[in-house]
This record gives structure tokens, C-alpha cells and sequence, in this order.
């Protein structure tokens, strides 16, 4: 499972023109799910990526948790996150999760965040999604469950 982590000050998803998601200070956060990842190994990259403490305090140091600041959470699925590009020019998928599996993942990823913090928005698995976004610093961290769980 990997997770990119955008620190924003903004960010929203729009779907045929019509915004399905938006939220001010907090993270956005693009989704890969890979053919191996579990309830348990996403459990952990949220109590992981919860907890990270990367926004500025009032020193101007990153020690300040998502909770810390009453930030939001906009979640993006993104298969692409799992290319292979070893060979040639065109990338592989195929260490992506399947479709249905990672749906109902992404959808347990979701609905637990909600139980963590006060205000969840999301993306629509599989559509056509447009984000944007406005990234604080630039700040950006990516979480991949090989390293969080080696």
C-alpha cells in the first residue's frame, strides 16, 4: 500500500464538472493498493500517516499532528501509484490491487479515517477525477507499507 501525502492549505476533487469533495488545512492523500494489502497493513498505515506530525508549530518546526491543527482529510484512490516502469516505455499495472478488491479496501480506508477525524472527504473509485490542490511548503511524504512494516 502506498500512500502520497500532500500537506495543503486547499484541495478538492471534481468529477464530470461538479466538485465531490473539498476540504481547507489538512492532507491530501492519494491511495495505491497493491494485489497483497489487507485490512491489517492498511490499519497500520493510517495509524501511521494519523499520527505524522508535519505541520508547523510556532516555531516554525514540523511537530504538530493532522489532529493537532483540526485538519481534514481528502482521500484519492490511485492505481498508478503501483506503475512499473522497468521495462520499456509504457508502464506496467499489474502490482496494482484488482478493481474489486481495492475498492472495498479504499472504502474501508475511508470509513475508518472517519472514525479518526472530524472531517473525511474522498474521490470516486475508478472515475475520471480532476484534483487540485494547494500545497503548503511544498511538504510531501509517502508512506509505502514495505518500509512502514519491514
Amino acid at each position: 500500500m502506498k500512500f502520497v501525502i500532500q500537506v495543503v492549505s486547499e484541495a478538492k476533487v471534481d468529477v464530470e464538472g461538479k466538485t465531490i469533495g473539498s476540504i481547507d488545512k489538512g492532507f491530501l492523500v492519494l491511495i495505491g493498493i497493491g494485489q497483497n494489502d489487507t485490512k491489517e497493513i492498511a490499519d497500520k498505515m493510517l495509524d501511521k500517516m494519523i499520527k505524522l506530525r508535519i505541520f508547523d508549530d510556532e516555531n516554525g518546526k514540523t511537530n504538530l499532528s493532522l489532529a493537532d491543527v483540526d485538519g481534514a482529510l481528502l482521500l484519492v484512490s490511485q492505481f498508478t501509484l503501483y506503475a512499473n516502469c522497468k521495462k520499456g516505455n509504457r508502464p506496467s499495472f499489474t502490482d496494482a490491487g484488482a478493481p474489486d478488491m481495492s475498492e472495498k479496501l479504499y472504502d474501508y480506508i475511508c470509513d475508518e479515517c472517519a472514525k479518526r477525524v472530524q472531517k473525511v472527504e474522498r474521490g470516486e473509485f475508478g472515475a475520471d477525477m480532476k484534483v487540485s490542490l494547494v500545497n503548503e511548503g511544498p511538504f510531501t511524504v509517502i508512506l509505502d507499507s514495505d518500509q512502514i512494516l519491514a
